[in-house]
């Protein structure tokens, strides 16, 4: 007779779920998460995330937490504060949208507190020569509005205006005035104009213990200036569509995992502390922790891993509804969007919209998206967990509302 070697893979891994819900009754605690990510901070990891599938279940549901009907409380700043220079800030958006909304807020910032114009920026890929338009992702006249009476916003630097005069400066993210004032402001005066570029010291987006002088302008770059252009949307509400229709059991709701294959071969995804435990979690321990906390094999999952992976398959075999972007986008759009910096809006934005999100992978990836889903009421967002028996398991960027974005939304 022959073996079914998805009939032998779907045991290991209920055997493995049984072992694990043997250590919820042992530990009373989930130590926290101390590894970094690539290219991140000792802030990157889960936010010393812990979980309770009991309370999960009886509190607050699976599907539907604690509803915060939060409306945005920031000031729109005034640009007559600042005395107006006749300089420029340009920039790059760079790494995926999740990076674009950092390095929107911190070149408004500068530009605000420079009394300097700036200029829409473009895109840049991660290959050389892979450089777009800004309207190719973003509506330009939504965000120019949004900048009226904040900052001044032209399309292109003025012919008279040479880049190689434009000093190149570098700020960290969730930039301060101290630091323009001593770091950035002494080279504008010089030359006349700046090219900033973000670096990212940290990764982790908490608010401040008290609110800074740039909070309502970071705020208004952040939630109040970027929107997809028609096309871009239009295929992103496309999918998410389709996802819906696929859920039909349970009720129109799906699962969005940002789960890349490239980022778990990662130095930082392959170590672990003392105690084994992990930031970043392959598709195995995704559906084992699903399956766990109460989800069924008929939920639909989206994953953010562009094409189909053999790594996968385990997550398969115990929600046999997991899709790629590649599965479910229509087909005459696919040519133009299935591309890197396409893929990453995407991911972005259908993680956004989901009714769950769960980040296999820490970052700003996980950060970002939260901040979009708290503006928007959607604060499903489930920290993975192998070994289990603590307090709780949501995102404690929402369980101790301590994400940035609670300065913006009350």
């Amino acid at each position: 007779m022959g073996v079914d070697l998805r009939q032998v893979v779907a045991g290991v891994l209920t055997l493995t779920m049984f072992v694990m819900l043997g250590n919820m009754i042992k530990r009373d605690h989930f130590d926290s998460l101390q590894e970094k990510l690539p290219g991140g901070s000792e802030d990157s990891n889960f936010e010393n995330a812990k979980f309770d599938a009991t309370h999960v279940k009886k509190n607050i549901g699976l599907w539907k937490g604690d509803v915060d009907d939060l409306k945005p409380c920031w000031v729109k700043p005034s640009a007559d504060d600042v005395e107006q220079t006749e300089g420029f800030v340009t920039f790059a958006l760079t790494n995926g949208p999740e990076y674009h909304i950092s390095q929107i807020a911190d070149a408004v910032i500068v530009a605000k507190s420079l009394g300097a114009t700036l200029v829409i920026p473009d895109i840049r890929g991660s290959q050389p020569g892979d450089k777009r338009n800004f309207e190719d992702i973003y509506d330009v006249d939504v965000f120019m509005k949004s900048m009226e009476g904040v900052v001044r916003v032209v399309k292109d630097l003025p012919a008279r205006i040479s880049t190689r005069n434009i000093a190149a400066v570098k700020v960290p993210n969730r930039v301060t005035e101290d630091y323009i004032s001593e770091h950035v402001e002494p080279i504008y005066r010089t030359k006349g104009s700046v090219r900033l570029a973000t670096y990212f010291p940290s990764i982790n987006m908490r608010k401040a213990g008290k609110k800074g002088d740039t909070d309502s302008v970071a705020c208004l770059a952040m939630f109040g200036s970027l929107e997809l252009q028609p096309e871009m949307h239009e295929v992103i509400d496309s999918i998410i569509e389709r996802l819906r229709t696929l859920s039909r059991n349970s009720d129109g709701q799906f699962i969005a995992v940002d789960l890349r294959v490239d980022m778990l071969d990662k130095k930082g995804c392959q170590n672990s502390d003392n105690d084994g435990e992990k930031s970043c979690y392959n598709a195995q321990e995704i559906a084992v922790f699903l399956r766990q906390i109460g989800f069924d094999k008929e939920t639909t999952v989206y994953v953010t891993e562009s094409r189909w992976d053999s790594s996968l398959d385990s997550l398969k075999d115990l929600f046999p509804k997991t899709y790629t972007k590649e599965a479910i986008m229509p087909a005459d759009k696919k040519r133009k969007f299935l591309e890197s910096e396409f893929e990453k809006v995407i991911d972005f934005y259908v993680s956004a919209e989901s009714d769950v999100f769960v980040p296999a992978i820490s970052g700003l990836f996980y950060a970002n998206v939260v901040g979009k889903r708290i503006g928007s009421g959607k604060t499903r967002i489930l920290v993975p967990a192998l070994s289990a028996s603590a307090s709780n398991f949501l995102s404690p960027y929402v369980s101790n509302k301590n994400h940035f974005a609670y300065s913006c939304y009350c």
